[in-house]
């Protein structure tokens, strides 16, 4: 016989249990082995067992327990088999049995939905989210010191090198307040402009959200864009005012932008300094008074929304869920209510911050679900997973479809690991819902993906993550934006692919999207960012000072003028003080033209470009100048071209390499001489004529390096 039961006002005091009652037990004759398990000390954790008696229900307060220490070495491997989280110094259950315990995974309760707080870490770049995030989980006992490293949600390999988190992480909490033990799930968002969409999906399955300000560089431009992105969805933002061990700071000045920026109040803003752990308790005081609880209740229908998912090669789909309504435990049979699978749940478990198993999961709580399933197509985030025998009437409202504006072809350098780049795409996407692809073949790469992203940094991102964590070998080609085309027979088509633009005689209308940019600049700086707007045929929109020393520029650009390299020159021109945002409002009319590139006059698709037809000529300069330094001498000349329909509009040649072949003759007729010149030059003829180029891949991103230097 096996039993859970709760214990009341259990605290650990130098390893020893004090004011230990059982509840509603049921003791019978046999003596009763009871297994307690703690974690979150300072000492290798460990799981004590006592016998007692019907006779003897009340556990001494000077009661010791037998130490027995399990084979493993760590928490990681302990808790494999023991309790997966219990907060420090606070054991909330036991389990006791008639004979001595096996090793099994600890039943965890569902906990009142009134106790939990869902909320999110929402900041510019760099203002410290991953080291606020550090700071809760070493508080509140989630982690050990000896556990402890910076970035410790930042799991991503490519995270820790560029020190900026690209994925969103949540984690659950338990923290005490008053004697009541609060259930704190944080989910870690990224700050960058082209990471919005993980924002959007780690609010929605929040009630508020804390907003982290630079104590010194104050509200910056993703600051904005994600604290309105907040109040849209009816979050209760908490300021939280950072880095204020810094030696310079303006913590007045940052507090007066939140209000006259941001319309947020300002009085009762958190100062904390997450790199030193000052002023922690404060925000945990402030989560759990001023952010709602979740609403929901255990008796209705099963609703949970998938917010985000993985694949394991082992263990197949892991469904990242958050419930809204009823409950989900190990063995029932769900229902993904979108793709319309149904499956049993094998695992199910929260992250603290690994990933720890428990019984079930109730309304307001996060974890995770595993059911093992293998086809990465039938899970999908912003789906509604719910009961098979008890379904809900309608699904969650999910997430909106982000809408890919920058596309790159990927390739496999060896033909033969096209299936394998599918497999791995397939993996990334589940895991980056944010990214697409399909088939597409060219005629100098072969058969490879036409891939949607939504910025340059995301692009490199699931590059270097394909490549350095998959293994992949790609070829990339130049990124280029959507278009849209209206033909003379009134159809409009979407362009993400140069290779697609029809013939000249039926384009009706060319139109390129326009993106709304925000950029916050130092005052001295605003003549600079408005001349760097204007060169690139931006429309200005207006200037607001927020304060004597900084101010907000709005700019209309095309975002073929952005995605390039518009965030570097920004840095470049303002001392990297300059921070920009910006969202797509729509499609305008733009004399736009296709570029072709020649080599050796044969035309190269995915060297294809659109160009405003007033920067096309300075575009195809500078692209062929940069593709004669790109691809190297062969043993015959080599022109390479850049033109619009049937006009070239600039050349480069190449000259072929160079052999004496008259060096072997050292005296004799002139004729001998020319004979052998003769040979060799039409030898080269012959070779030009049936000779293949060589294109090295570096020279398939020369169109984005040329579009830098202009």
């Amino acid at each position: 016989m096996q039993q859970n039961v709760m214990l009341q006002n259990v605290m650990l005091q130098n390893v020893m249990l004090q004011n230990v009652m059982l509840q509603n037990v049921g003791w019978d004759s046999s003596p009763v082995r009871i297994r307690i398990a703690w974690t979150g000390l300072e000492t290798r954790p460990t799981t004590n067992y006592k016998e007692f008696s019907a006779a003897n229900p009340q556990i001494s307060p000077r009661t010791r327990f037998r130490s027995c220490k399990s084979s493993g070495s760590g928490l990681d491997h302990y808790s494999r088999y023991t309790v997966p989280y219990v907060l420090t110094r606070h054991a909330i259950a036991i389990q006791y049995t008639t004979t001595p315990p096996a090793l099994s995974n600890f039943v965890c309760t569902t906990m009142d939905p009134k106790f939990i707080r869902n909320f999110s870490i929402i900041a510019h770049i760099d203002h410290g989210k991953s080291t606020l995030a550090d700071q809760l989980l070493l508080k509140s006992g989630t982690i050990t010191q000896r556990q402890f490293r910076e970035q410790i949600l930042d799991d991503l390999d490519i995270e820790r090198e560029r020190g900026i988190t690209v994925k969103a992480r949540s984690v659950t909490i338990n923290w005490t307040q008053d004697g009541q033990v609060y259930e704190l799930n944080l989910i870690d968002t990224p700050g960058h402009v082209d990471f919005h969409y993980e924002v959007n999906r780690s609010l929605a399955a929040c009630e508020g959200a804390l907003l982290l300000i630079d104590a010194f560089q104050g509200v910056q431009a993703q600051t904005v864009a994600n604290a309105f992105a907040a109040i849209a969805v009816n979050l209760e933002i908490v300021p939280v005012v950072n880095k204020i061990d810094l030696a310079v700071t303006r913590v007045d000045e940052v507090l007066e932008e939140v209000e006259t920026v941001l319309g947020l109040d300002a009085t009762d803003a958190l100062r904390v300094s997450a790199k030193v752990g000052l002023n922690i308790e404060s925000v945990f005081d402030a989560i759990i008074k001023r952010i709602p609880a979740p609403s929901g209740t255990a008796d209705k229908p099963l609703k949970g929304l998938v917010f985000d998912s993985k694949y394991d090669n082992y263990r197949g789909v892991i469904t990242y869920l958050r419930v809204f309504e009823g409950c989900v435990k190990k063995g029932d049979k769900v229902r993904f209510m979108r793709e319309g699978v149904v499956n049993d749940v094998l695992e199910i478990g929260q992250f603290r911050p690994q990933m720890k198993t428990c019984d079930e999961l109730g309304p307001g709580q996060v974890g995770y679900i595993l059911t093992g399933l293998k086809e990465l197509s039938k899970v999908t985030v912003g789906d509604t997973v719910t009961l098979f025998h008890n379904p809900a009437t309608e699904a969650l409202p999910g997430y909106q479809k982000p809408k890919q504006m920058v596309f790159c072809g990927m390739f496999p350098i060896d033909a033969t690991d096209f299936e394998a780049l599918r497999e791995e795409l397939q993996k990334l996407q589940m895991n980056d819902s944010s990214f697409s692809f399909t088939p597409e073949t060219s005629d100098a790469l072969g058969f490879g993906f036409r891939c949607g992203f939504l910025g340059m940094l995301h692009m490199e991102i699931v590059q270097q993550r394909l490549e350095k964590e998959q293994e992949m070998d790609l070829i990339q080609t130049a990124p280029n934006v959507t278009y849209q085309i209206v033909k003379r027979d009134g159809e409009v088509m979407i362009i993400d692919n140069p290779q697609d633009v029809p013939d000249a005689g039926i384009i009706e209308e060319f139109r390129e999207p326009i993106a709304k940019v925000s950029y916050i600049v130092p005052s001295q700086h605003v003549g600079t960012i408005m001349q760097l707007c204007q060169d690139r045929r931006g429309i200005f929109k207006g200037t607001e000072y927020l304060g004597p020393q900084r101010a907000q520029i709005v700019y209309e650009l095309p975002l073929s003028e952005i995605v390039y390299d518009m965030y570097d020159k920004l840095k470049s021109v303002t001392s990297g003080y300059g921070t920009m945002d910006y969202e797509i409002i729509g499609f305008t009319a733009a004399d736009l033209v296709k570029m072709d590139i020649l080599v050796k006059g044969v035309r190269v698709d995915a060297l294809s470009t659109i160009v405003h037809r007033s920067n096309a000529d300075r575009r195809g300069r500078a692209l062929v100048k940069r593709l004669k330094e790109e691809i190297s001498k062969h043993q015959f000349e080599i022109a390479i071209q850049a033109a619009i329909g049937s006009r070239v509009i600039a050349r480069e040649t190449i000259s072929a390499l160079s052999k004496n072949v008259t060096a072997k003759c050292y005296g004799g007729d002139i004729t001998r001489k020319r004979k052998l010149l003769q040979k060799q030059k039409e030898g080269k003829k012959r070779m030009k004529q049936f000779g293949e180029v060589e294109i090295p891949q570096k020279a398939f991103l020369s169109v984005l390096e040329s579009a830098k230097d202009d």
